[in-house]
């Protein structure tokens, strides 16, 4: 395959296939809410491997070629997603105050937000597969793999607010393809962005941990039942572990 078609097929994987998180609450409300903590701490593990295992890595490697610095541009990374954050979380919080306004204006806030993320999250897929496509594959997985607990959070909170289940189907499917036009662009700028490739490699590895440490890692010390901290804890090491044999299984089969 070409690494066009890798990027179309793996980027409608890592976005669109993340919507199957939701189409779970829908079918099975209750089941999705109780395995949802759990599909984020093995979540929180695949990003952290993928971040640490794969992108940093191979960021370093790139980096090394041009004589470029990575870290300040994982740290750039880091920083670059908390303020966007912060700065959708102002706008929901300062100005909106009734409950009736918040309930309006939280369902666009969200929509906004999964959009930029899953933008952002086509150009990580398409720069890694312009590197080379094992790392392609494994950020696309990576990518995946906290997409379906974000989506069953976001599902039921769309629920909550009072939007009907077909329309939140149908607007989560044109945010998710967000993801595709983000690979686009990256795609058709190859040329331009080929040598900054480090730095959107070690800021891509910053995103990944940002989200790990700062909205999944809290879901474990939230939890207060030992067998459930338990069983998330090692789930995390899990989804570390196994982002570290996929990352050794694909580098040899490429």
């Amino acid at each position: 395959m070409s690494v066009l078609t890798y990027i179309i097929l793996f980027t409608l994987v890592g976005s669109v296939g993340g919507l199957i998180g939701g189409i779970i609450l829908f079918l099975k409300g209750e089941f999705a809410q109780k395995i949802s903590h759990f599909l984020a701490s093995f979540a929180a593990g695949i990003l952290l491997g993928a971040a640490f295992f794969d992108l940093l890595h191979e960021a370093v490697h790139e980096g090394e070629e041009i004589g470029v610095n990575i870290f300040p541009w994982a740290l750039l990374g880091i920083v670059s997603f908390f303020l966007l954050e912060r700065f959708l979380h102002f706008h929901h919080h300062e100005q909106f105050h009734t409950e009736e306004k918040k309930t309006k204006a939280i369902l666009p806030l969200i929509i906004f937000g999964d959009t930029v993320h899953n933008f952002m999250d086509g150009i990580v897929i398409a720069a890694t597969f312009m590197v080379n496509i094992p790392l392609g594959i494994a950020t696309s997985l990576s990518v995946f793999a906290h997409e379906i607990p974000q989506e069953i959070g976001d599902f039921g909170l769309m629920l909550s607010k009072g939007m009907k289940p077909k329309r939140i189907i149908f607007v989560n499917i044109l945010s998710a393809l967000a993801a595709l036009l983000g690979a686009m662009i990256t795609y058709l700028l190859g040329d331009v962005l080929k040598g900054f490739t480090p730095m959107i490699l070690a800021m891509t590895a910053g995103f990944f941990i940002y989200i790990a440490s700062s909205d999944l890692i809290p879901e474990i010390h939230h939890e207060k039942r030992k067998g459930f901290a338990i069983a998330q804890s090692a789930l995390l090491v899990a989804g570390i572990f196994v982002m570290w044999i996929s990352v050794s299984l694909l580098e040899h089969s490429h």
